[in-house]
């Protein structure tokens, strides 16, 4: 009895042992059933469909016999049918997969096993299943975690996995691919050797402490990979509770690199827009340090607290060229007496930066002692000075002034330094504004000491000695850095016995307002021996003005005469601060008379006449002892007087003696900012002749 039905929708495979009614149920089971049953030959030529996986090809089962897979299917599960018949056939025992349906649809799960048909020919036998939901979850968990491991690994990261107590001890074969670790280095807490030995440690006690307080683990380290070099990697894990209790550790190693690195280049390129930022205001603050500098003392006095608070040098030296090109140091240079050490005036063959600076016209840079002997050529002096100096870095760079060398710059430190290409530049602009103060200092001293000197020369040597008077005056330069001005005083006999005074003051600073003090002064003694009544002296004084001075040259002045027969003085005041009346015993007062113009400024010119007491003493005064950047003329003026008032009378009768009382008192507690001169008549009380 053929164990197939004769119902040719229906194939069955031969089954051995079965009778006629057997065959005929396991024939109405396969109709019936749903699930799909096929018969392909050895040349993969379908001979037997049920009408359930005839109706999962979407044909008869008439159409579906004599064709191949590729003839019902589309490519892909014509391809798995067309693998799994040629599987079977040689000898696998079963062969199971999928049938896709397409769209929406579950897929069938088949199954493939070899088979003979009644006619002896041996194929494939296929049972196809609808698995229902339970598959299908499967089947999409699968293509999940599928999907899941290809986005993990597009975005390098390595997925692993701890016990509770946070030992490893399932493999992680993508690690131990990048570190060349075998399994057993790996498992337990194998994988924190991979670290790099700086960052093992951090990162095992990071590990300890999250599973010790089952919090998450997130650490960044640098991972040493099969090629020997390190790769940062960001490591985190959380823990896996079931309720309370803590089940496993799940985590994922990430490889930053690139972000790390993008990381570093961002920082780095914020610390030199930092650092370029600060040198710039350190250059601009050097600059207006540098610009008040007035004398060579100050400029390298500044020098000196730039070079420590901008540049961190321990010790900073000026070098100043002279016309026979030797360099004289000033400022910090070695301690005299240092063996080896460049002297405090020295020709530019000595083996020095900063002669090597001046020398060349470029800056010269030794980070270490070593490169500073390398140099210059391991010079014996050079030898015996790094052996008694605390000096291990050097900067030197060349002052130059239109192209041509004024001198040098030095910066010593006490440890190594490498200097940047970026700290170079710095330093090279720091020495260009060096060198204009520097020379802008030599100018102006020469101009201080022109001006010093010729305004000494016209105020006079001797004050008059006239019987009956005593004539004392005062002059006190502003600070040694203010340049000179135009504070003058003078006094002189005339031809009718009696005495000329004056005190003055042309507005302004150095040669300018010394030379147009000695105009006036020349001028004014022409006229008082010609006219020498005060205002006539003022009114002949305006008109020279007219003719050689300019608008801008302001003078002021009191011009007096006084008769030391009967202490009369007649006076006139061209724009000039009151004089000051000191009496013996009485309190001292100002000179008030209706003020008048400076000198220049054409007006009818007063004339003032009041005696003056024996005892008494009248001081004329410039505008520096009563003003500054604190004080107010009108109150320095009250303060003179009161100052005056205090005097003991033993100062009161020395005319030398109160001009020094008047200047300390008046000074005290002042910073000096101008000149002060000051010029008292003092007529002393005469004794009277004994009785005979």
């Amino acid at each position: 009895m053929s164990l197939l039905s004769t119902e040719t929708s229906v194939p069955l495979p031969r089954m051995s042992g079965l009778g006629p009614v057997d065959s005929a149920l396991l024939e109405a089971l396969l109709r019936e059933a749903p699930i799909g049953f096929a018969f392909f030959d050895s040349a993969a030529r379908l001979r037997r469909v049920n009408p359930a996986l005839a109706a999962l090809l979407g044909r008869s089962a008439e159409d579906c016999r004599g064709r191949v897979p590729a003839d019902l299917l589309d490519a892909a599960n014509a391809a798995a049918y067309d693998t799994a018949i040629a599987a079977v056939l040689a000898g696998e025992p079963a062969v199971r997969g999928d049938h896709v349906l397409g769209g929406d649809r579950p897929a069938w799960a088949t199954t493939w096993f070899a088979a003979r048909d009644d006619d002896g020919t041996d194929g494939a036998a296929l049972i196809a299943v609808d698995p229902g939901d339970g598959h299908n979850a499967e089947v999409a968990l699968r293509r999940s975690e599928e999907r899941y491991r290809s986005l993990l690994a597009a975005t390098n990261q390595i997925v692993w996995a701890a016990r509770a107590d946070g030992d490893v001890s399932e493999d992680c074969p993508e690690w131990r691919a990048i570190t060349g670790q075998t399994a057993e280095q790996y498992l337990g807490r194998g994988w924190l050797e991979a670290a790099h030995p700086d960052d093992q440690g951090r990162v095992a006690r990071a590990w300890a402490d999250a599973v010790a307080d089952q919090t998450a683990f997130d650490q960044v380290f640098r991972v040493r990979t099969q090629s020997g070099d390190f790769r940062h990697y960001r490591s985190r894990a959380v823990p896996i509770m079931r309720g309370d209790e803590l089940v496993e550790w799940v985590g994922a190693h990430t490889d930053v690199t690139t972000q790390r690195e993008a990381d570093d280049m961002r920082t780095r390129l914020t610390q030199q827009l930092g650092e370029a930022a600060l040198r710039t205001v350190r250059l601009q603050k050097a600059t207006s340090d540098l610009a008040e500098a007035l004398t060579v003392h100050e400029v390298v006095h500044a020098m000196g607290e730039i070079g420590q608070s901008a540049v961190g040098a321990d010790r900073t030296t000026l070098g100043e060229l002279d016309s026979e090109f030797r360099l004289h140091l000033l400022g910090d240079a070695p301690p005299a007496g240092t063996p080896g050490a460049q002297p405090a005036e020295s020709g530019l063959d000595f083996p020095s930066a900063m002669s090597m600076a001046v020398r060349e016209r470029k800056p010269f840079i030794a980070g270490s002692p070593f490169e500073l002997r390398a140099l210059l050529d391991d010079d014996p002096a050079v030898v015996t000075f790094l052996k008694h100096t605390d000096e291990r870095a050097w900067v030197a760079l060349p002052l130059l002034s239109a192209g041509l060398p004024i001198g040098a710059l030095k910066f010593a430190f006490a440890a190594p330094r490498d200097i940047s290409d970026e700290e170079k530049v710095f330093l090279e602009a720091l020495a260009g504004q060096c060198a204009l103060a520097l020379e802008r200092a030599k100018l102006f001293e020469r101009e201080h000491s022109m001006a010093e000197s010729l305004q000494k020369s016209l105020l006079p040597e001797d004050l008059p000695e006239v019987k009956g008077i005593r004539m004392r005056a005062i002059y006190r330069s502003g600070t040694q850095h203010v340049q000179v001005g135009g504070d003058w005083y003078d006094a002189f006999p005339l031809p009718d016995g009696r005495v000329a005074g004056v005190l003055g003051d042309v507005m302004g600073k150095g040669i300018k307002a010394a030379t147009g003090m000695s105009r006036v002064r020349n001028a004014l003694r022409a006229l008082a021996f010609s006219m020498p009544e005060p205002a006539d002296v003022l009114t002949g004084l305006d008109r020279m003005f007219d003719a050689t001075e300019g608008v801008d040259q302001v003078t002021t002045l009191v011009y007096f005469v006084l008769d030391p027969e009967t202490g009369q003085i007649d006076l006139s005041n061209a724009g000039h601060l009151p004089p000051l009346v000191v009496p013996d015993h009485a309190a001292p007062w100002l000179l008030e008379t209706e003020p008048d113009t400076p000198l220049g400024v054409r007006s009818e010119r007063g004339h003032h006449k009041f005696f003056v007491q024996p005892g008494n003493t009248v001081v004329l005064y410039s505008d520096g002892l009563v003003e500054n950047r604190k004080r107010a003329v009108a109150s320095g003026l009250e303060e003179l007087v009161t100052v005056a008032s205090q005097a003991p009378p033993e100062v009161v009768g020395d005319p030398q003696h109160m001009l020094k009382y008047l200047v300390e008192g008046m000074l005290k507690g002042y910073e000096q900012d101008d000149d002060v001169t000051l010029l008292a008549v003092h007529l002393p009380v005469t004794e009277a002749a004994p009785e005979t």
